[in-house]
């Protein structure tokens, strides 16, 4: 049978019918006690002192009006069911959104079960790590290469937004 007494472990033993063992163990070790002078004392004090200075300090968060950028959420709903009142192929909408789902969910348990492998996990960071410096190297270092891929990622937005 043990007892907790804040920090300090206490096991006790009935040794017989009316003894009790009782053996201590402390959590922490003895440490003697530090001498101060007044130069660190004084230090000390300017540290509390300025540390009362600012848990007196209280700052609140606030917003007025005119710079709200909080939506409302009955305006979000209404505006997304006018837009799937708007669809015509309901059940397209519904069978990639669940396609999209099973997707998440099978390279999430594809993905774990990778991890499971020893040493896969650091050579697929050491390949992604290269894979981000050709990245950096190929289209962010010159100033040439960074207008190509903004041009290159205007294309794709046309692309998929019908524009083309």
């Amino acid at each position: 049978m043990a007892t907790t007494i804040g920090r300090v472990l206490v096991p006790t033993r009935l040794v017989s019918n009316n003894t009790i063992n009782v053996t201590t163990c402390y959590a922490f070790p003895y440490l003697p006690h530090r001498f101060s002078n007044t130069l660190s004392s004084s230090h000390s004090l300017k540290h509390l002192s300025e540390s009362r200075k600012f848990s007196l300090l209280q700052t609140r968060a606030s917003s007025s009006d005119e710079t709200s950028t909080s939506v409302d959420t009955n305006e979000l709903f209404n505006d997304l069911k006018e837009k799937w009142d708007a669809l015509e192929n309901k059940s397209t909408v519904v069978v990639y959104g669940g396609g999209a789902i099973v997707a998440v969910w099978l390279s999430s348990t594809l993905v774990g079960a990778l991890n499971t492998v020893p040493l896969l996990p650091k050579i697929l960071e050491l390949v992604g790590l290269g894979y981000t410096g050709w990245f950096v190297y190929r289209y962010l270092l010159f100033k040439s290469s960074r207008k190509e891929l903004v041009t290159d990622i205007e294309d794709l937005k046309k692309k998929i937004g019908g524009n083309e």
